[in-house]
């Protein structure tokens, strides 16, 4: 991995590669979906959320399959590039992606959870951890119906599966990516705790209790 401060003739083209797969990744999928699907806009209603999970808020099971599959292939895609010019590049790009995702410049920073984008960047980078995560998150999921408690889980697990079958600096990308999404989901967290996250497929509701959810702190 360069330097950050080393000699920049030789820093310059990671610093531009980062940028332009921050910009790939700050697209937002979701809000430009539902404008396709005349939907609305979805940060205006559930949690305030460009992603898949709030698309699926909109009643649009097409739109939230399709926002899913942009967000996750927008950072394959910037990985994808980025191994041209090496795996060095195609780190740093992974990261910028799923920054660009969660802080997009277009939206003035306010992005998604940027879970798709992750397990994007994980599948093109270091398939056997992305599809890993992508069991896990499928698996609890499935079991307990809590979007939010299945990417904390999948992504949580990543660093650990990436230590087993990648070099290092894979563990420490999936590290940060973990990090990263668990900040994003302190909202979530904290109405997991309570017993009033909603649970896919439930609306606004909370499966627990059938009271109202918390007022969105995630946006």
């Amino acid at each position: 991995m360069p330097d950050p401060l080393g000699n920049f003739a030789f820093t310059w083209p990671f610093y531009a590669g980062g940028v332009i797969a921050y910009l790939i990744g700050a697209l937002p999928m979701g809000l430009i979906v539902a404008r396709l699907f005349r939907l609305g806009d979805p940060r205006r209603i559930g949690s305030g959320n460009i992603g898949a999970t709030n698309v699926l808020r909109t009643g649009s099971k097409a739109a939230a399959a399709l926002t899913l599959v942009l967000d996750g292939g927008k950072g394959a895609v910037a990985v994808v590039i980025a191994q041209r010019f090496g795996p060095d590049m195609a780190v740093i790009a992974a990261g910028a992606a799923v920054v660009g995702h969660v802080a997009p410049v277009w939206l003035l920073f306010r992005g998604g959870k940027g879970v798709a984008t992750t397990l994007g960047v994980l599948l093109a980078i270091a398939w056997p951890v992305g599809l890993v995560a992508c069991g896990l998150w499928l698996a609890v999921a499935g079991l307990f119906r809590y979007s939010s408690l299945a990417a904390l889980v999948a992504i949580g697990a990543a660093p650990g599966f990436a230590l087993l079958f990648e070099a290092p600096q894979i563990a420490w990308l999936a590290g940060f990516l973990a990090v990263l999404v668990t900040l994003r989901h302190a909202g979530n967290i904290v109405r997991l705790a309570r017993g009033r996250e909603p649970r896919i497929g439930l609306g606004g509701r909370s499966a627990a209790a059938g009271a109202p959810a918390d007022p969105p702190a995630d946006r």
